[in-house]
This record gives structure tokens, sequence and C-alpha cells, in this order.
């Protein structure tokens, strides 16, 4: 027997109701993907007061990516001057120094977000000597650059000296946070911990420190050298050591007054100076580091003349007085000075003073260390007058100072930190990594604010919006379809 008119047209509303709820549910699974906030930047503020100089860096990102990665640098700038701890005596000049560069960053933080963009003063070497020489004069300096700071519209975090462990530390952070080693997505969205030889090492030379910083493949044996970090839900442990006195300005300094000691007359040969310079220099500057203690009896009023002979073996030989070599005595887990050191593991880069010296000498494109070593040599051996005519552009305190910069690098990396013909090759000599200049600032502002969180970000799912609002169109029309059929459904077959 036949159905009712009634029944058909109840069926057919229940299959409507359930072809929309199932168009509902597709579209609701369909419609989930991983979703954005619109772009809102955010901004930091750091400026690294080293030995020589005074670099401002402005950094910014996505308001939703804290705890993700995506900081980049949008300026750069050397404040005018030599470095904070130089104005010992001048305090108020420190502060005064780093105005101009305060201005410019000004210019770019959009005024409404200035009083919430985080600003920090972090000094490496220089002050650390500053301290060791005069604590007062040092915090004299540190309260005018505050005082400076503060006249700003940024939420200034202080000023403070790094020890020599962050300092390498931090720059370890940097690099491989730029280039997302630490964590990364699959091709499934998720984020996966990347293999442990992916982790770069880092290699920094600044003007009166040098630091080295890498995962070795054993455990750390010297807590001194130890740091712990969780990142993105992993255990590091890393080795990293600071070598006060061996930044390039302060070992140049140290390599003249070793000369100094070898020849203790007023007419001074420097081999690594190119033949035919000459230069004046005080016994007064010359002594006036803690890096370079003054003999006994020293008239500081004394005038050094100083003749280049531009001897690259003499150089070589006179540079490597400045390492000790034999403190290590049997022990191969270290470096130099007697300084505890796992063997170097994996890839390097080398930045601030290895970069620009290397950058100088068109050595930074992979170079074997042979090839290294015969171009700093010839170099060398080339006189004043060929140099000023080679490069008529470059001042001349640095053109100087090339050689003797080359054969310390050398000397610090092939003998100290025992980098040799087949793992020179793991040395990349960088200033920049993903568009953004390398260095401590930005690993300093990254830990201070804690924006790489210790375990791995919670990934949420999202709804796109014309696929969710779709879905909700449909469940409202099924729903009602499904009210219909239940009255349709009384009204004919009342009780």
């Amino acid at each position: 027997m036949g159905r009712g008119p009634q029944a058909v047209a109840v069926g057919c509303l229940l299959a409507v109701t359930v072809v929309c709820g199932t168009i509902a549910l597709i579209l609701s699974v369909v419609g989930v993907k991983d979703v954005y906030l619109p772009p809102s930047t955010k901004y930091g503020l750091v400026l690294d007061a080293g030995s020589s100089h005074t670099t401002l860096y402005v950094y910014q990102w996505p308001a939703g990516k804290e705890n993700g990665t995506g900081i980049g640098g949008v300026l750069t700038g050397i404040v005018p001057g030599p470095g904070i701890s130089s104005y010992a005596d001048d305090p108020a000049g420190a502060g005064a120094s780093l105005r101009a560069c305060l201005d410019t960053a000004m210019t770019l933080i959009p005024a409404k977000q200035q009083r919430e963009t985080p600003a920090y003063l972090g000094a490496t070497a220089g002050m650390r000597l500053l301290r060791e020489q005069n604590s007062t004069k040092a915090d004299l300096v540190f309260a005018e650059v505050s005082r400076t700071i503060r006249q700003y519209p940024v939420a200034f975090q202080g000023a403070q000296i790094l020890t020599g462990n962050e300092e390498g530390s931090f720059g370890w952070i940097t690099i491989n946070y730029l280039l997302e080693t630490l964590v990364k997505f699959s091709f499934a969205g998720k984020w996966i911990q990347p293999q442990a030889a992916e982790v770069l090492g880092a290699l920094d030379l600044g003007g009166a420190s040098t630091q080295i910083t890498f995962q070795p493949r054993g455990t750390v044996e010297d807590n001194s050298t130890q740091v712990l970090f969780r990142l993105y839900g992993a255990n590091y442990s890393v080795y990293t050591h600071s070598y006060l006195c061996y930044g390039r300005d302060q070992a140049l300094k140290r390599l003249l007054a070793v000369l100094r000691e070898e020849n203790p007359s007023l007419q001074l040969s420097h081999p690594c100076y190119p033949r035919g310079y000459e230069e004046n220099v005080t016994a007064a500057a010359l002594y006036a580091s803690p890096c370079v203690p003054a003999p006994a009896a020293q008239d500081s009023q004394q005038v050094l003349t100083v003749r280049g002979t531009g001897a690259p073996a003499e150089c070589r030989r006179a540079v490597r007085k400045l390492f000790n070599f034999t403190a290590c005595g049997a022990n191969r887990t270290c470096g130099f000075n007697g300084v505890y050191q796992p063997p170097a593991h994996g890839q390097f880069f080398a930045f601030s003073g290895f970069y620009y010296t290397f950058h100088f000498l068109n050595l930074t494109g992979g170079q074997p260390l042979s090839t290294t070593n015969a171009t700093a040599w010839a170099f060398c051996t080339k006189s004043w007058t060929e140099l000023q005519a080679s490069f008529p552009q470059e001042r001349p305190s640095r053109l100087r100072d090339y050689c003797s910069s080359a054969s310390f690098i050398l000397t610090l990396l092939h003998e100290g930190y025992k980098f040799d013909e087949q793992s020179w090759s793991n040395i990349h000599f960088r200033q920049q990594a993903a568009n953004t200049d390398i260095g401590w600032a930005l690993g300093y502002m990254l830990n201070l604010t804690s924006m790489i969180p210790a375990e791995a970000p919670e990934q949420v799912k999202g709804q796109q919006c014309g696929l969710w609002a779709a879905a909700i169109v449909f469940i409202v029309l099924t729903m009602a379809v499904a009210l219909v059929a239940v009255l349709v459904q009384c009204l004919w077959n009342p009780a």
C-alpha cells in the first residue's frame, strides 16, 4: 500500500535535513586551517655598548609572533664616536653620544607604540675592563647613559654589563634563532626539533674580547664554561668561553707591547705594519689598558717611533707570543692559556671582527685554510705605498692593521681553537643571517623578554571566515527544516 502525501512530505523534509546537516559538517571540517591575526607590528631597541663603539639595533616583529619566530632588524646604526667606556673621564659625553641614533630610532617607531617599546643597553668587554680599573667611573658612565635613554618615550629596562659567557651565548641564540635551527615547521604544519647537527656554533671577535660558543658532541666537563638552555621544548648544553683582552683592538695593543718588550728602545720595528709606514705612539697611550700592563719605572711621556717592516714570518712569530699554547700540556680538550675546550663541533658562523677583516681581504667565500694563509701572507708583504694606491678610500689606521688582524685571527682559529685544514671549511664568515646583523643583541632581547619559550608553542586550529559563515547558515537551515518536519507530522497525525 502506497504512502500518503503527508508521509511523502515528511520524508522529503527529513531528507533535506540530512543533506543540509551533511553539507554543514563538511564545511566545518574543510574550513579548518591555521589562521593568522592581522599584522600589528611591535618593536624592540637594543644598544650594544662595545669597547670600540656603540651600535643601536631596532627590531620589529608581528604582534602575534611572540613565542615564535619572525623577529628581524629594521635599523642598525653606529653611534658616532668611541665606546662608552672611553668616556670614563667625561660621563656626560657618553650619554650625549647616544642622542643622534636614538633620535633616528624614534622616527622609525610609531609615536603611539614608543612607550610600549622595550629598550635595553648592554655593555661588554670595554666596560668590564673599566669596572676592573675604576668601578666608580664605570657607575657614573652607566648613570649618564641611563639618564639620556630615560629622556626618550620608550620602556627602558635598564643598563647592565654582560659577562663573557652571556655575550657568547646570546650570540649563539641570535644565529640559531634567525636561521630557525632551534625549531621549525614540518610539512604537516607541526613544530619539530631539528637534528643536533643543524645547530650552529658562534665565533665573535670584538674590540676587547673574543667568544667561542657551540654545542659539543659530549658533555661539557667544566661547569664554568657550560650554559644550559631549554628552548622550544628541547634542552641544550652549550660550551662557551670568552677571552678577555683577546679582542682585536686589545690584542694589537698587546702585540705592540710584546715588540717593545723585545726591543726597549724608542725606535721600534713592527713586522706586521706595512713596509714604509711610520707613526709615533706615546707610552701613556700604549699602556692605558689593563690588558697592557706597563713595565716597572715606565715613563709615560716617552714617545715611541714605530716603523713597519712588512715581514709576515716575523709577524706570525710575534703574534704567537700573545698565546700560551704550552699551558694545556698533553690535554687535548683545551684551547690555549690552559682553558678547557672540547673539540669544536658542527658548522660555525664567524662574525664581527672576524667578518670585517676577512671581508676586506676577500676571504669570506669559503676558501680553504691554505688559500687563506697564502692570501694573508701576500697582503702582509705589500708596502705602505702599494696599499695606499690600491685602497685609497680606506682609513689609514684600518689599512695599517689588516695584516696584524689577519695574522691574529689565523693564529686564534687555527692554533687556539684547533680548526685544521679539514674543519676550516665549517667556518662561515658572515655579517648577517636572514637579512639581520649577527651579534649578541637580538639574543639578549629575546632572553630578557622571554620571547623564546621553554616549551614548543601549542598549535591551535581556526576557521576560514567565509566557510565558517556558510556552515552556520546550513546548520540554522537544517534546524528550521527539522522543526517544520516535526510540525507537519504533528498537524497531519494529531494524537
